[in-house]
């Protein structure tokens, strides 16, 4: 049993699917187990998880519709079931998939009588729908329906605010986003070993455009993006001390050779000063640094104004007698 213990404690955390299935075109199912772990790190890494996985990852959506020239979204059009708002209420579900930046153009351009549905948006190369049966609207007369869509790829909500200029009067809507693909994560946590080890439990419900499995990978990819500032930080600090710390021992050495440097070789020291320092045991100039402007002014003869001046002419000669 004590053998056990010590294979399992020592063993490296590893996780696994136990069950994956679809439940449709729009809502996929994972379930997940990752262990073992010691007490406490379970409930870290599920609530992480968790956050990054419904506000980290990206999504596509249609973000504006054009229509031509409108009132307002609750108009009816002759000939369409619909009115603006419920296909712009519809045209907000359609489930997308792409790797795209930025902004994209699409558009929808059929002739009725007809069900329009996903299958009849002309898009970018890059997207693709997940659903090709969502229903966009119903034309009931033989009309031309044209719309141009704008589509973006974004993470969480994007709540559309209409403007007099945008919607009265060139027809164009935007529409509320939201680009998060995965719709739910529940984590749960089982401790085993007498409480000393943990079991995380994740499940994952999503959209379509991503797979549970997929989510979980780039969740966990965005996840150590946010840690990575931290870790070069520390690298770059490290750098820092290394160059203080090699800086430092240069500054030593070099003070170190002041030790041979005699203060006559001091520029500007009056003779009186030099007999001064000298008499009192200051040979050298690495002797005068080691000494305070309190401990000069216990020389004999020795001023404030000596002092002073002693301390600047050290301070002016320094940096060259460092240099030799």
């Amino acid at each position: 049993m004590i053998r056990e213990k010590v294979r399992v404690s020592t063993q490296t955390s590893q996780w696994k699917c136990v069950e994956s299935r679809a439940d449709g075109k729009r809502l996929y199912y994972g379930r997940f187990i990752l262990s073992p772990l010691k007490k406490g790190q379970a409930d870290i890494i599920g609530i992480a998880m968790r956050r990054a996985l419904l506000g980290e990852l990206e999504g596509t959506c249609i973000t504006h519709a054009k229509f031509g020239k409108i009132p307002h979204e609750y108009t009816t059009i002759v000939g369409i079931q619909e009115s603006v708002y419920e296909i712009l209420m519809n045209l907000k579900e359609i489930v997308l998939r792409s790797n795209l930046y930025g902004t994209r153009g699409a558009s929808i351009c059929v002739r009725g009588p007809r069900d329009v549905t996903a299958q009849d948006i002309v898009l970018p190369p890059s997207v693709a729908i997940v659903d090709n049966t969502q229903h966009i609207v119903t034309l009931t007369e033989p009309i031309d329906f044209c719309v141009g869509l704008q589509i973006e790829r974004n993470r969480g909500y994007s709540i559309k605010i209409p403007t007099a200029t945008n919607s009265h009067n060139d027809g164009g809507y935007p529409i509320d986003a939201v680009f998060m693909p995965v719709k739910n994560v529940n984590h749960s946590i089982h401790s085993y070993e007498n409480g000393s080890h943990e079991m995380l439990f994740l499940e994952i419900w999503t959209n379509g455009s991503l797979t549970p499995k997929e989510a979980l990978r780039e969740a966990s990819r965005k996840l150590i993006n946010l840690f990575i500032p931290f870790l070069n930080a520390e690298e770059e600090n490290s750098h820092l001390e290394n160059n203080q710390n090699e800086h430092t021992e240069e500054l030593s050495r070099d003070f170190c050779g002041l030790k041979d440097i005699y203060i006559d070789q001091l520029v500007e020291l009056p003779p009186r000063l030099y007999n001064s320092l000298k008499g009192s045991g200051i040979h050298t100039v690495m002797d005068l640094l080691d000494k305070n402007p309190d401990d000069l002014m216990k020389i004999t003869h020795f001023r404030q104004e000596d002092v002073e001046k002693v301390m600047n002419i050290l301070n002016n000669n320094i940096s060259q007698l460092l240099s030799r």
